[in-house]
């Protein structure tokens, strides 16, 4: 594997378990979420410089419904990450204090909320979007090629059974009251072991990277369907029938 990928990989897994560590506010405590917030912050803008030629390319080539899926989740998320870096920058108390901010602190609680949740899920389905490609280069990494089980059964019923726990764990833990601010605040079980929090959480991320990978292959396979002849052959090889 090309040190450009394995740096790739390595930001954006600091990305993810930044992003996780992040929403256990009770866990942390403010000053250390303060610089896990400046850690993502730095991690964000080295992803983009390293995928700055996608940057470059946004005005070349058709737009296709898989391309407008992602470039919409990367906007949304880009729109979350600049009202997390705003809010909690006018909210700091320890690692930007030097800046004396004064006022703005109710909207910078609600913008920062909103953004927090909001951006937990978008990158969830973002890592969707790219878990094919990830597992691809896993395999290819550890050189070795999937039995039939690990194409199939066993991975599926992992998904099924994490996506099924992670909608509890979605209505539980309040999302939908938080991404639509019906609950301006959020609140933690201080009582409850730090483990049961993760897990949660994890089986959350778990669901929309589900979704995001559903919705990919989905786009993938109605793409590939419109380039089918009416009788179901391959436009590009006469004679053959897609299975």
């Amino acid at each position: 594997m090309k040190p450009k990928v394995i740096i790739k990989i390595s930001v954006d897994i600091g990305m993810t378990v930044l992003l996780l560590t992040a929403m256990a506010y009770h866990v942390t405590g403010a000053h250390l979420h303060e610089w896990i917030g400046v850690g993502m912050l730095v991690l964000i803008i080295s992803h983009l410089i390293l995928n700055r030629s996608w940057l470059r390319n946004l005005h070349k080539g058709k737009y296709n419904a898989l391309r407008v899926f992602q470039i919409v989740i990367n906007l949304l998320l880009f729109l979350c990450a600049i009202g997390l870096m705003i809010s909690g920058i006018i909210l700091s108390r320890h690692v930007f204090s030097f800046l004396s901010i004064l006022g703005g602190f109710s909207f910078a609680r609600t913008l920062h909320h909103l953004c927090s949740y909001w951006s937990f899920v978008l990158m969830s389905i973002h890592i969707g979007q790219h878990w094919g490609m990830m597992l691809a280069m896993m395999r290819k990494a550890a050189k070795k090629e999937p039995t039939f089980n690990e194409r199939t059964y066993l991975p599926r019923i992992l998904a099924i059974l994490t996506a099924v726990y992670g909608v509890y764990a979605f209505i539980s833990r309040q999302f939908p009251q938080y991404m639509f601010l019906r609950i301006q605040f959020s609140f933690f079980d201080y009582e409850q072991p730090a483990v049961f929090f993760f897990l949660d959480y994890i089986a959350i991320m778990g669901l929309f990277v589900c979704i995001g990978h559903s919705f990919t292959r989905l786009i993938q396979g109605s793409t590939a369907k419109k380039r089918l002849r009416p009788d179901g052959a391959d436009t590009s090889s006469p004679g053959v029938v897609k299975e």
